[in-house]
């Protein structure tokens, strides 16, 4: 029969040393008021063993928190796209085509959110709760306003907190149908694409820097360790225009015959196409970005004795070999003279007895 809860409360204060100010009326549904631990200097204490959270005790549960924990060989990265207070239309679109390039790891929230503003301090609470929610580590988040029209959001998140951000403005937007090619240059799901960076602002341009990282953390998929080249059918291609202005497009190859073994690649544009427009951006701090690129130490290498490595003839070694005791090798066979002078030493010495009695009489005639 279980107890009610004021009596367990009541239990529990008994044993610590505290004491009610007067006896608990266990019908009483106000019966805390009664309670003088408020003020005592025990509270804290009592309060964080209240508190304490517990380890799950389901192996179903703890193995789903470390596949949310932050690894040192990170699996592929799911997306994150969801809207502002205000969107229009083309920046439905864009997330639209956001949303069928990365299909396969990604998730799309279609409802308005009035409470997040990345950017701000306060504003990306409810980002990172849908972060944690949905175990996604990349999110696009668009919005639209006089000030910041048709504004998209980049940004990457540690641990399910923000790490940097990347705010750019969408221009000269073409979608996917708006482009005349044969259906079977579409992008696929899971395959695996190239990148073209071209122009020397990626190189020396501050903000065109971190742009081109978050691009292809976005875009790049999943990390593998053998590729198949039937799977390379798309290339992403980014030109700076200006160190203000990237041109970003979306291309399918086509392979025509060379006359050589190697095929002549040709691009076809198959969208989405626009213009990326950079406005604000956070980086992350030196002590978040020193913790996320965080890798396992190497092992020293064992030290290899007896061994020269030379250039020419490769590896050598020296091998230790220990005396061979030639003398006392046991034969496989023993030798007939042998059989014999144990048979003469027996006669000699008398010991015939052990041996029957037609070979006494064999030994004798001898």
């Amino acid at each position: 029969m279980k107890l009610p809860q004021c009596i367990w409360a009541y239990a529990f204060f008994i044993t610590i040393g505290l004491r009610p100010a007067q006896k608990p009326q266990f019908l009483n549904p106000n019966i805390c008021s009664s309670f003088f631990f408020l003020s005592s200097p025990f509270f804290p204490l009592v309060l964080v063993i209240m508190m304490k959270f517990k380890t799950p005790q389901k192996g179903r549960i703890r193995r789903e928190l470390e596949k949310r924990a932050p690894k040192l060989v990170e699996t592929g990265k799911r997306t994150l796209i969801l809207h502002g207070t205000k969107t229009s239309q083309v920046l439905n679109d864009v997330m639209t085509e956001i949303y069928h390039l990365k299909r396969d790891n990604s998730v799309k929230y279609t409802r308005k959110n009035d409470n997040i503003r990345p950017f701000e301090s306060g504003g990306e609470t409810s980002l990172e709760f849908f972060s944690l929610k949905t175990d996604c580590s990349l999110f696009v988040y668009g919005s639209h306003s006089k000030k910041r029209p048709n504004n998209l959001v980049l940004g990457r998140t540690y641990d399910h907190h923000i790490y940097d951000l990347v705010e750019v403005g969408v221009e000269e937007f073409k979608s996917m149908k708006s482009f005349k090619y044969d259906k079977n240059l579409a992008p696929k799901i899971g395959s695996k694409p190239f990148f073209a960076f071209m122009g020397e602002g990626f190189e020396s341009v501050e903000e065109l820097k971190h742009l081109k990282e978050v691009l292809l953390d976005l875009f790049h998929g999943e990390v593998v360790t053998n590729l198949n080249l039937a799977g390379l059918d798309r290339v992403y291609v980014c030109v700076a225009v200006s160190p203000n202005r990237v041109f970003f497009t979306h291309c399918a190859l086509r392979l025509k015959k060379s006359g050589t073994v190697i095929p002549r690649i040709e691009l076809v544009e198959v969208g989405p196409s626009m213009d990326l427009v950079t406005r604000r951006h956070r980086l992350p701090d030196d002590s978040l970005r020193k913790e996320a690129m965080k890798t396992s130490l190497e092992k020293a290498k064992k030290k290899e004795k007896n061994v020269v490595k030379d250039a020419i003839q490769g590896k050598l070694g020296k091998i230790y070999i220990p005396d061979q005791k030639v003398g006392s090798v046991a034969l496989p066979h023993k030798a007939k003279g042998v059989k014999r002078e144990r048979r003469e030493a027996k006669l000699k010495h008398g010991t015939t007895e052990e041996l029957p009695e037609e070979k006494k009489q064999k030994l004798v005639s001898e």
